[in-house]
């Protein structure tokens, strides 16, 4: 009996093992918690590295895109300096003094004074034939370039001027007007509304929106994010929340949601149609229109769920 309670006093530590507190199960449990901590740290700054890399991509090809506009710019120019160069090398009597520069210079006084008072007409003829140009075609060509922008630019802003008013009381309520048309364009007919003025009616009523719940997939989220990061008014959210079978879940303030439509919207108008960012542009836009359409004032909860898996009015 001494023997084997001896034995049993040796055996002691190896019976903790089995303690679910302090044994092997308690060292497994820390093991996988501290496990999904590294692996959600990693993760978050895996996103993050995406996201700037995708901006810095961003950022060079408008750049490019810059560099090529400003290189076709200075190509134009120098066509057209090509082109005025002949005319502004052309003789001008009028700057010549003295008229030994040009042999008919010093046959004109004579012309012109030979008969002051005569009533025949010739002295005006003359004297008309005789006097240089007032402008030049470089001076006339710019004059009318001139007088085009001026007369471009007032009919620019008076088409934005329409625009806004037709937002404005389609937004209210009052009408349903369409914008004002460019000159190629036909104009709309019966009922239908210029899609200009739906996009401006779902920005102002972003603008009023405090809040608004997002739900979609990780992988969907990181595509928004980057699409709209660059957006001035765009605000990447303080907190994403993970929710079960890769979804997450976060808050948009309106202002977010205003970069975030502006960018759908050109993403949607300038894609190809059948393009992956064409699908996903305009499910993500529809899908936001149809949340602010519905606003009435009534305090309800703005829920925009990008996973058609999930119901559109109970929480997750």
């Amino acid at each position: 009996m001494e023997e084997l309670k001896a034995i049993r006093v040796l055996l002691a530590p190896v019976a903790r093992l089995d303690d679910p507190t302090v044994g092997l199960t308690a060292l497994h449990g820390e093991l996988t918690q501290t496990r999904l901590k590294i692996l959600e740290t990693i993760q978050g700054g895996v996103t993050g590295l995406r996201e700037e890399n995708r901006e810095v991509r961003r950022r060079q090809d408008r750049m490019i895109s810059d560099l090529n506009e400003t290189r076709g710019e200075l190509r134009q120019l120098l066509d057209l300096a090509d082109t005025l160069r002949p005319l502004a090398e052309l003789p001008r009597p009028a700057d010549d003094p003295g008229g030994g520069a040009h042999p008919h210079a010093g046959s004109a006084s004579p012309a012109l004074e030979a008969d002051p008072g005569t009533g025949t007409g010739t002295g005006p003829a003359v004297s008309a034939a005789a006097q240089p140009p007032t402008s030049t075609d470089t001076d006339s060509q710019g004059g009318t370039m001139e007088d085009s922008g001026r007369q471009a630019q007032p009919e620019h802003e008076g088409q934005d001027d329409a625009l806004k008013k037709a937002i404005e009381a389609a937004y209210q309520g009052n009408a349903t007007p369409t914008a004002p048309s460019s000159s190629a364009a036909p104009p709309a007919t019966g009922q239908e509304q210029d899609p200009r003025v739906t996009h401006g009616v779902l920005l102002l009523k972003a603008a009023g929106v405090a809040s608004a719940d997002l739900i979609a997939h990780r992988d969907t989220w990181e595509w928004l994010t980057a699409l709209a990061v660059d957006h001035p008014h765009f605000r990447t959210p303080p907190s994403v929340e993970d929710v079960k079978e890769g979804r997450v879940q976060t808050v948009l303030s309106g202002r977010s949601l205003i970069g975030l439509l502006i960018k759908l919207w050109e993403t949607r108008s300038a894609t190809t149609p059948l393009d992956a960012d064409w699908a996903l542009a305009t499910t993500a836009y529809n899908r936001i229109a149809a949340e602010l359409t519905a606003v009435d004032g009534e305090g309800q909860t703005i829920r925009i769920v990008l996973d058609d898996g999930l119901p559109h009015e109970t929480g997750d």
